[in-house]
């Protein structure tokens, strides 16, 4: 039993130890206290642009992770800036947070922008069988109403 919770001690802190980990508690002493709830409970926070007042969500993620929201709360178009480097994700979205909060224009000028809201979607979020591995991945001598799709 000892031997099982020593080993659990020191997997948790070995793990505590990594660039993510590290990158994910710097952004999280950098997050206001109701930015910190957002993240916790939902994987976003929303912050504020120093030039514009729009409100942005940045989520997780490392590329196309921002969404100006209207007056709703509704997401708009997105936003991708990163910083250089392989850079952890907590890490370049604490660089995405300071570059909104202290230079709205100048992250925006850089950014490439898409629409939004983005809604990725499975392969087979019509229907199954209008994708293309569809037909190779029917059980075979089975009715494609019954069957179910595996690799």
């Amino acid at each position: 039993m000892r031997a099982w919770a020593v080993r659990l001690l020191y997997r948790a802190c070995r793990e505590e130890n990594t660039s993510h980990a590290r990158a994910r508690q710097l952004l999280r002493a950098w997050l206001s206290p109701h930015q910190k709830i957002q993240f916790e409970a939902n994987g976003f926070f929303d912050v504020l642009g120093c030039h514009s007042g729009k409100r942005y969500r940045i989520r997780r993620g490392t590329s196309a992770n921002i969404n100006e929201l209207d007056g709703n709360g509704q997401l708009g178009p997105g936003w991708c800036f990163v910083p250089a480097g392989a850079l952890a994700e907590g890490d370049v979205m604490l660089a995405q947070k300071i570059a909104l909060e202290t230079n709205e224009q100048g992250a925006l000028d850089i950014a490439n922008r898409f629409p939004g809201p983005m809604r990725w979607r499975g392969p087979f979020a019509s229907h199954p069988r209008s994708h293309p591995m569809a037909e190779r991945a029917q059980p075979a001598g089975q009715d494609a109403r019954n069957a179910s799709l595996t690799y």
